[in-house]
């Protein structure tokens, strides 16, 4: 027989597996006494989830109305979702109907609500709210907590408060988390305290002395962020002694590095010693060389790049889809250059990993077959294919290419 938290347990795994429907079902089959508040609390959570606002709203009035016993849990769950949906003002409200139905704040709530309040730039009153949970005492501020609050700080500028922060980070680390060693790291980072970040990470590496790539990761990024590539480089090195397998996740950091400071060659020679230790280039190399061509102008090489990347896919069967961003830059190019045969060149590489280029590449398309002076007999035949419908503007350019 299963008992009443079974019923919440199995509607979340539901809902995990299968969809917020089967969850839904689920929940509507269950016979009414075992309608309990875990089972209405892990139903809202998978609507907030699902960022299904109205339902998870009606959900919270439902359990109000029939005096379940609240928890600060649909509280947070709620919380989130507002936070996710960009609506960090509807929080505050919340936060004084938990006080309101004598319903205990936990450190997850204060998170929260002190990111709301940073969300809309009150940072006095982010002070209060720790000040408060300070005061209350029944919530002790672990570390996350004062991440959050530094991460706070750092993001409005103020560093001097954000290193207070990141002390009391450090001192609340006892149990040597390795996320916390991470955070400190980049925060640090992002104060521009060259000085901390190297003593943190130094205690990062006796805390864990099998270091793991992401924390290399990490640091080199903050590192390359600071503009320390001797010391970027030089974590690099040690890194690459002593991994087990070689990450191409961690080269790529300083092949972007590399490439940002327009120092190719160095760029290339790291892929090739990556590939010969077994790391082969992954989808995101191929982009950052794609990117440094573009800016440079080499169109040709971009596309070649863009064409591997996209042979290449993300691995695990996932395809890579280049950014909407990137089709743009090498359309507009292929427009100006009155270059049709390189746009359906390009566009045939475009299939390969997007079901349908879209309105707007067909659009510059046929721009660029009008600059050109081309016609194609086969342009509407192949719009209808796609089920695409251009403007009224490209729809006049059209019938002048089409003319047989």
């Amino acid at each position: 027989i299963k008992t009443v938290s079974d019923h919440a347990i199995h509607l979340d795994l539901l809902a995990k597996a299968r969809g917020i429907t089967a969850a839904e079902n689920y929940f509507v089959s269950l016979p009414e006494p075992s309608k309990n508040h875990l089972c209405y609390g892990a139903l809202l959570n998978c609507y907030c989830k699902e960022l299904m606002t109205e339902k998870s709203e009606g959900l919270m009035e439902k359990m109000k109305e029939l005096s379940l016993p609240l928890s600060s849990m649909p509280y947070n769950s709620l919380m989130t979702l507002y936070t996710k949906v960009g609506q960090p003002e509807k929080i505050p409200s919340l936060i004084q109907e938990m006080k309101a139905s004598n319903v205990m704040l936990d450190s997850y709530t204060y998170n929260v609500w002190m990111r709301a309040l940073a969300a809309v730039n009150d940072i006095s009153g982010v002070e209060r709210v720790h000040d408060e949970m300070k005061r209350g005492g029944q919530v002790t501020g672990d570390w996350t907590t004062y991440s959050n609050l530094a991460s706070i700080f750092v993001d409005a500028g103020l560093f001097d408060k954000a290193e207070v922060a990141l002390k009391e980070l450090e001192k609340r680390n006892a149990f040597k988390d390795l996320t916390a060693y991470q955070f400190l790291i980049t925060l640090y980072g992002r104060t521009g305290n060259l000085y901390e970040v190297y003593r943190v990470w130094r205690s990062l590496r006796l805390a864990f002395p099998k270091t793991a790539n992401i924390s290399y990761l990490n640091m080199i990024q903050v590192l390359v962020n600071l503009k320390d590539l001797p010391g970027a480089e030089k974590c690099f090195r040690e890194w690459e002694c002593g991994c087990p397998t070689y990450d191409i996740r961690v080269a790529n950091v300083l092949i972007r590095a590399y490439v940002k400071l327009d120092m190719l060659e160095k760029a290339e020679e790291l892929k090739e010693r990556a590939r010969r230790r077994g790391a082969k280039p992954n989808a995101k190399t191929l982009e950052i060389f794609m990117d440094y061509y573009l800016l440079k102008g080499d169109f040709k090489l971009a596309v070649d790049y863009l064409n591997e990347a996209i042979s290449m896919g993300r691995g695990n069967g996932e395809k890579w889809v280049p950014s909407s961003r990137i089709i743009s830059i090498m359309m507009r190019h292929f427009e100006q250059e009155k270059d049709v045969d390189g746009a359906e060149e390009f566009l045939e590489i475009l299939k390969k990993s997007v079901e349908s280029p879209g309105v707007e590449v067909f659009e510059s398309l046929i721009r660029t077959y009008a600059a050109a002076g081309r016609i194609s007999s086969a342009m509407q035949r192949r719009l209808k294919m796609e089920n695409v419908e251009v403007s009224e503007g490209t729809q006049k350019l059209l019938e002048a290419i089409s003319v047989e």
